[in-house]
């Protein structure tokens, strides 16, 4: 059984790769495919087969995913651009009678109302229309989002939001590429499942800022922000307006429940508790 994975050279689909030959997978069995062959290089080295292709390029997605069995699809990085390479890639599978595909979306894509999601659902939708069987990986937020930003937390003394109280069933990237291994390796059929993927333990922008404190030593607070306000501090700072919009509107809808995530899904397809909070903020300290 051969396994693509589409997305392969980003942060996400080189855990994914890692995951799987952890899990016993043959790595002459995994196929990553990318855009650049320099950045396929390091995933070659493991005995992986790799595979260049684009997915604005229906031309390379075909030859890169004949005799796939199974395609990881990871959802591209270029907002607003996604829903037509995403069905690119999706007919390619099809032409080559790919049997099953996993694709990750985002959590409660279908409820939580976030414009992000947007393009989630319609590619869900593209899915469910294209006669291959598929199963969806509903991601929650990596907590690497924020962590990512920590020295900027650090020296401001202050993490920005409009998230209020809600609560964010945030996990770390590994996790998520964990999950993913799993389902791809599942010997029981996964077509038509919908797994919701977050965190046991949510948290709120106020219980980050809380323990990027405890773990730092320097104090940091949270300052909830009127999203209009915080809008503008985006675009000020240099965030696209565009992508300032989406930022804010998705805190807008972390205060209504957006992203948090009760199902206990994670923990179940990774056969132990997600990585705490304290854990990947110590991580990106360290680093």
């Amino acid at each position: 059984m051969k396994i693509a994975i589409a997305g392969a050279t980003g942060k996400l689909g080189n855990l994914v790769v890692d995951a799987l030959l952890e899990r016993g997978a043959d790595a002459g069995q995994i196929i990553a495919i990318g855009r650049s062959e320099e950045k396929l290089a390091p995933l070659a080295s493991k005995g992986v087969q790799t595979r260049v292709a684009d997915y604005n390029a229906p031309a390379t997605l075909v030859p890169a995913l004949e005799d796939a069995d199974k395609l990881l699809l990871i959802s591209g990085s270029e907002v607003g651009q996604r829903i037509a390479q995403h069905e690119n890639v999706i007919n390619a599978a099809k032409s080559v009678n790919v049997s099953l595909i996993a694709y990750t979306s985002i959590a409660n894509a279908a409820t939580g109302g976030m414009k992000l999601a947007a393009e989630h659902v319609a590619t869900e939708q593209a899915l469910a229309a294209s006669g291959v069987d598929y199963v969806l990986l509903r991601n929650g937020w990596y907590t690497e989002n924020y962590t990512d930003q920590i020295m900027g937390y650090l020296n401001s003394g202050v993490i920005l939001g409009a998230a209020g109280d809600g609560k964010i069933s945030a996990a770390a990237r590994s996790d998520f590429a964990e999950a993913a291994a799993a389902v791809l390796l599942a010997e029981e059929p996964q077509a038509g499942k919908i797994y919701e993927l977050g965190s046991d333990k949510p948290f709120t922008l106020a219980q980050l800022a809380g323990a990027v404190s405890a773990a730092a030593g320097h104090d940091v607070s949270y300052k909830q922000m009127d999203p209009e306000t915080l809008v503008d501090i985006y675009e000020q700072s240099g965030v696209p307006a565009v992508f300032a919009d989406i930022l804010v509107d998705t805190d807008v809808r972390i205060s209504e429940g957006a992203l948090e995530v009760n199902t206990g899904q994670l923990a179940q397809l990774i056969g132990h508790a997600p990585t705490s909070l304290g854990k990947v903020i110590k991580n990106a300290l360290d680093q």
